[in-house]
């Protein structure tokens, strides 16, 4: 055991025999000796190990606060994207990096919605309020110039319509693109319609998310200062709110134009089985383009499958074809979703069924614009008979064919996104879920 040794000194005392000692005047009493106060003070063992230990949490310290603002700075300049002239005017408020990470907790797996070919969906908070969002990461197509791509993805969020997912902002960093739209609890319809032993919708709800996706579409095809084709509908990207209220949503496949003109892409884009017949063979979008993929989307809400699907004899089956089928033998009742339970509202699912074949009639000119479908599911007008003359379910497969045998994709699975660019051989198959 280690000995721990003291020195004491006497400068003065005071004491009294027959009653209280004198008061001791400290004023008067000797210094400390000047030999203790410079060298045994700092010559002793506890004093000099405690010096060592503060001046190594000192530096310690100093150096931990030089490590932390290096990095932090290193964080910052890599997040930091230089706002353009052009940026400043443009509608939806641009996001930082930092608060979408934040948000998103990194872009953690655990908070992922969805994944796809263009793109991770994830759900985050940002504080201040606090909102639930949807952050979707992507990339922007290296064909197109950024400025042109934000100032498209821009103009539409600045649409204002009830069954359209609101896009809140955007980020742009190092050619990264991401874009915050409202967060929809209920998730995308085709949960309700595909998942085995999921949720299911009884057939009022279906109805409205029919007519409120119609809705949308004649918005954008007439009522917005510009037509917007979106180029992708299909029920995976229909996103029901907490009311479920249906939303149309993922406009990244959208193009815009002026009225009176028409869009000059030719890059074929979309989903297979809800491609219409001339994308395939002229490649360049318009409204009955959208008509044609709506079309589809009411016979996979009708009928609760996919546009391609495998039947019980394990043969893959066109939707169209097979409704068609059913109508030339009088009986398109029995294609409704079995998961119904024959409990629906038999006119409506009349008008819905003889809808979804007239907007994918074969000639673009043939099927209605989306006014004249939205007077049909108010009950405004009745739609036509359709006869046999007038719906020939041979032709419909065979202009159905065209573009179903020329890719080898695996019908077990959930359709798939394509793109294509007129002229080239490639096809890219992109997964579903963006």
């Amino acid at each position: 055991m280690r000995n721990i040794t003291s020195g004491h000194f006497i400068l003065g005392w005071s004491f009294g025999l027959d009653g209280p000692a004198p008061v001791l005047d400290i004023s008067v009493l000797p210094a400390l000796p000047s030999a203790w106060t410079k060298t045994n003070w700092s010559n002793s063992p506890s004093i000099s190990m405690s010096l060592k230990l503060v001046l190594a949490l000192a530096s310690l310290t100093l150096v931990s606060v030089g490590i932390g603002i290096c990095v932090t700075v290193r964080w910052r300049l890599n997040c930091f994207e230089v706002q353009e002239d052009w940026e400043v005017s443009l509608g939806p408020k641009r996001f930082s990096y930092e608060v979408l990470f934040h948000a998103t907790e990194g872009f953690n797996e655990k908070n992922l919605l969805g994944r796809g070919g263009f793109g991770s969906v994830y759900k985050g908070v940002i504080h201040k309020p606090d909102i639930e969002v949807a952050v979707k990461r992507m990339s922007h197509d290296s064909r197109q110039g950024v400025k042109e791509f934000i100032a498209e993805v821009v103009s539409i969020g600045r649409l204002r319509h009830r069954n359209i997912a609101q896009l809140l902002g955007y980020c742009r960093r190092k050619g990264e693109l991401l874009l915050i739209y409202d967060y929809m609890k209920n998730g995308s319809l085709d949960k309700y319609l595909h998942t085995r032993n999921g949720p299911t919708l009884c057939w009022s709800e279906r109805y409205s998310i029919i007519k409120g996706v119609a809705s949308s579409l004649l918005y954008l095809h007439e009522e917005w200062e510009q037509v917007i084709i979106h180029r992708d509908i299909k029920a995976s990207n229909v996103l029901l709110d907490s009311k479920m209220n249906g939303r149309l949503g993922d406009f990244g496949l959208a193009r815009i134009y002026d009225h009176e003109t028409a869009a000059q892409t030719t890059h074929v884009v979309g989903t297979m089985g809800y491609l219409a017949p001339e994308l395939l063979r002229a490649g360049r979008p318009t409204p009955f383009s959208d008509v044609y993929a709506f079309g589809m989307f009411l016979l996979e809400v009708t009928c609760g499958q996919r546009p391609i699907f495998i039947n019980e004899q394990n043969n893959r089956v066109l939707l169209v074809e097979w409704l068609l089928e059913h109508h030339h033998n009088s009986s398109m009742l029995d294609t409704v979703d079995p998961r119904l339970g024959g409990e629906f509202n038999m006119k409506e699912v009349t008008i819905v069924l003889k809808l979804g074949l007239l907007c994918t009639y074969p000639s673009p000119n043939a099927r209605p614009v989306m006014r004249k479908v939205m007077q049909y599911l108010d009950h405004d007008q009745s739609p036509p008979d359709l006869s046999p003359a007038y719906i020939s379910y041979i032709t419909m497969a065979q202009m159905q064919n065209e573009g179903f045998d020329s890719h080898n994709m695996p019908c077990s699975q959930p359709a798939r996104s394509v793109a294509t660019v007129s002229g080239e051989s490639s096809v890219t198959i992109l997964q579903e879920g963006r």
